[in-house]
């Protein structure tokens, strides 16, 4: 008997538009809610809640050129992201793992068929779409979650002995690598390793995860993970937003104008605080998108996904770009205002000068 029983998940994320009109698209694609089936269709755990829950479609699965076939789902969040989930069932030792994982981690034909399959999922969708984007930002991810997983002796593995004696092999899964890891980089993958109880682990990496649960405890953990990801999918695009109107606005200040540069500055610093609040709205709905009820562990397990993935280096990336942003405001409606000041003043002055020259004109 395989040692290892378990699926692989693929996750490719795209960026579709600022907003997704969630009742409008189920009625178009014809997408539903969560509902409470077995398997791949299970509800969302009370525990791990979203506000505006996703609506879920459910396409024939994708067979690939060399006969695999996976699974899908694909789940339409509010805030514009829209998550292709692929799904294959294994059996495996842990050297097979290993090659399997190396094997799909980054695998261009996925990409290239999810892609299609999003494309023509959106073509109908249009009309759910609020401000659909022209090129869509993508974001792949990765997870191996095992149901279980034997010793030698066809025992249950526990979490730390699962660690202590298949740490190399882990690391070399989450990494999609197929040689052997040096120490330091075992170390470092394996250090974002939790548990709750002894017979669960989770390991996250940059790429991928090991979830090793009962499908019913993984289910929470697959789902943070993957809400991780359209997190970090949205603020790549808020970051690429700001960098380009960021470049505009500094190339406006370089050309010389004048008076007339300063003049025309209130309605271009009116335009990029206009667009700092939308940020600020999208990312705090991005952020307010889910709730943890009273479960403090899938909080710290939300932290340190985030933390792996990217999500806190692109926040960090696009709350200093806001700040540059409200200084750069600050300081054109300044230049603005000394602008309109010294326009009036000089205004005062030509009225006085007129009505000086009246006045020495009407004295002679």
């Amino acid at each position: 008997m395989a040692p290892l029983r378990g699926s692989f998940w693929v996750f490719v994320l795209y960026d579709v538009a600022e907003e997704i009109r969630i009742e409008k698209l189920r009625d178009l694609v014809g997408a539903e809610t969560a509902r409470p089936q077995p398997s791949f269709k299970h509800p969302a755990p009370e525990y791990v809640r979203f506000e505006r829950p996703p609506a879920i479609e459910y396409p024939p699965p994708i067979a690939l050129e060399s006969g695999e076939r996976f699974e899908a789902r694909i789940k339409y969040f509010d805030y514009g992201v829209a998550s292709v989930e692929l799904k294959m069932e294994f059996e495996a030792d842990w050297e097979q793992l290993i090659r399997l994982s190396n094997r799909w981690i980054l695998a261009p034909e996925i990409e290239r068929r999810t892609a299609e399959l999003i494309q023509s999922r959106m073509e109908r969708a249009v009309p759910a779409l609020v401000q659909p984007y022209p090129a869509r930002l993508s974001e792949d991810y990765y997870i191996i979650h095992l149901r279980e997983a034997l010793d030698e002796d066809g025992r249950p593995l526990t979490a730390p002995v699962m660690l202590a004696k298949r740490g190399e092999q882990i690391a070399q899964i989450v990494r999609g690598e197929s040689q052997p890891l040096a120490e330091s980089e075992r170390r470092e993958v394996l250090q974002s390793s939790l548990s709750y109880y002894p017979t669960d682990l989770l390991v996250t990496g940059w790429v991928a995860a090991l979830v090793y649960d009962t499908m019913e405890g993984a289910e929470p953990t697959i789902q943070l993970l993957e809400y991780a990801n359209t997190q970090l999918l949205e603020f790549r695009h808020y970051d690429d937003v700001l960098t380009r109107v960021l470049e505009n606005v500094y190339k406006m200040l370089e050309h010389r104008g004048g008076l007339f540069r300063r003049w025309k500055m209130a309605g271009e610093a009116e335009r990029l605080n206009t667009l700092r609040l939308d940020v600020r709205e999208l990312t705090e709905r991005t952020d307010n998108a889910i709730k943890f009820l009273s479960d403090m562990f899938y909080a710290r397990a939300y932290r340190i996904a985030a933390a792996r993935v990217g999500v806190t280096d692109y926040r960090n990336l696009v709350e200093e770009k806001l700040r540059t942003a409200g200084e750069l405001y600050e300081f054109m409606m300044n230049e603005f205002h000394q602008a309109r000041a010294f326009a009036l003043e000089a205004m005062v002055v030509a009225i006085l000068v007129i009505e000086l020259f009246s006045l020495f004109r009407g004295g002679h």
